[in-house]
């Protein structure tokens, strides 16, 4: 097993740091297009904003996921912490991967139905009880991402319940 110095440790915890504020940011991102697009009646800004969010769900969302899953991975098998050795990362894991169900693949797909449903048949007459099921999906998809990711954050600065016997 490879074991970091500690000028080695300091580059990849600021490249974790970095990809985990990434997605936080695009999380918030996510929460303003999403509550411009229901707050308004223009057409054309709603479409915007659906495009917006599905442009960062392809894009920053992934890479950033990516980013901060190997990071974290190497953080843990290259230091003292381990995978599995102390509880506060084991549930660190178990967010990560409903930050994944919700980031990468929920937004996709609920940004992805949002464009379809508007660009098919414009806002007027697209199905409103799809597009209101499609909204209220893709806000709590937003507010469980980022409480998942607040979370994390929180869990990375408190390290509480200490270590597995």
């Amino acid at each position: 097993m490879k074991v970091l110095n500690m000028t080695q440790k300091k580059w990849l915890l600021s490249l974790h740091i970095l990809f985990s504020a990434i997605m936080l940011g695009t999380s918030v991102t996510f929460l303003i297009l999403s509550i411009t697009a229901v707050s308004t009646n223009d057409s054309g800004l709603i479409l915007s904003c659906y495009k917006a969010m599905h442009v960062l769900s392809t894009t920053s969302v992934r890479a950033s996921f990516i980013g901060t899953i190997v990071t974290g991975l190497l953080l843990s098998v290259w230091t003292h912490w381990g995978l599995v050795r102390y509880y506060w990362i084991i549930a660190k894991e178990f967010l990560s991967l409903i930050a994944l169900t919700l980031g990468p693949i929920g937004m996709y797909i609920w940004t992805l139905q949002g464009i379809s449903l508007i660009t098919d048949v414009g806002v007027q007459g697209a199905n409103q009880g799809a597009m209101v099921v499609n909204t209220v999906s893709l806000f709590i998809g937003i507010a469980l991402q980022l409480i998942s990711l607040v979370a994390m954050f929180l869990l990375s600065v408190f390290k509480p319940w200490g270590k597995r016997r």
